[in-house]
């Protein structure tokens, strides 16, 4: 089966850097947010009991994260991880409502990574760009 071509105008040099440095940056946390639950330390022990789960689930959670970043990343998978993170992102913005954590600090700090999550896909994707065209 065949698609037919899809012609999006080039994105600009800028607009590609800007991407991959907000994609970059999200990597980078996400990747160390994994990696201290795979450990994990005590501070992420002690965090994941006051969310109301089981300290032994900060590994799986992890694992997750993990997977989820790994598949963003790579450009052939970037869109599905995109869309895995805005899931496992919106399951933690219900835990924090759950638990009444601060609004801006805590609540929507999901919100901050996921806009960062699909604007960097977009101005670094054509992919992505054709399929939401944003028009003047």
């Amino acid at each position: 089966m065949t698609y037919p071509a899809i012609e999006t105008p080039a994105s600009s040099n800028a607009a590609l850097w800007t991407g991959r440095v907000l994609s970059g940056a999200l990597i980078t946390f996400l990747v160390f947010d994994a990696a201290i639950k795979l450990v994990p330390l005590q501070v992420v022990i002690e965090t994941t009991a006051a969310l109301g789960f089981p300290p032994e689930l900060a590994r799986t959670l992890g694992a997750l994260t993990l997977i989820c970043t790994a598949l963003y990343a790579w450009p052939r998978t970037a869109i599905l991880g995109a869309i895995l993170l805005t899931g496992y992102l919106g399951g933690a913005i219900a835990i924090h409502l759950r638990i009444g954590n601060p609004l801006f600090s805590h609540t929507l700090f999901g919100v901050y990574l996921g806009l960062m999550a699909w604007g960097g896909l977009y101005l670094r994707d054509q992919r992505l760009q054709a399929l939401i065209p944003f028009r003047r």
